[in-house]
């Protein structure tokens, strides 16, 4: 099993520091309008970007099991808040919009593959919020 661990500081205020296992260092906030600091990384950015960048690594992985020759990628996320009586909040849904530009292989199978990346995502597959794929696939 594997094991991933981060540490965070607070540096004062609203804003904190954190180191990932990876080596990455950097500071984080809460965003502006929560009273947070312009221009860094905030929880509900790390949020999107862990769904969207696993989702991506997954797409890789995907398109070389098909057999897909992938010429572009990239992929758009969108994470829809819900705001609760009680003033707490969620993310309700999550959609990734993938867009695709491969050669040799049908629409269909491309799809399932989108599928697969998805199913293999263990961001994703953790998240409680509904996640929907909206791709755009061009064969060349």
């Amino acid at each position: 099993m594997a094991i991933y661990t981060n540490k965070v500081e607070w540096r004062g205020n609203h804003l904190g520091f954190t180191w990932c296992q990876n080596g990455v260092e950097m500071e984080f906030s809460a965003p502006p309008d929560l009273f947070g600091k312009p221009d860094v990384l905030t929880p509900e950015d790390a949020f999107m970007a862990a769904a969207n960048t696993c989702y991506h690594m997954m797409v890789i992985w995907a398109m070389e099991r098909f057999r897909i020759e992938l010429l572009s990628f990239e992929c758009e996320a969108e994470g829809e808040v819900e705001e609760f009586m009680d003033r707490t909040s969620c993310f309700k849904k999550v959609t990734l919009s993938p867009k695709l530009v491969v050669r040799g292989k049908p629409e269909e199978v491309v799809k399932r593959a989108l599928d697969m990346a998805l199913k293999y995502s263990t961001i994703c597959q953790s998240l409680k919020s509904e996640v929907s794929i909206n791709p755009s696939i061009v064969i060349q």
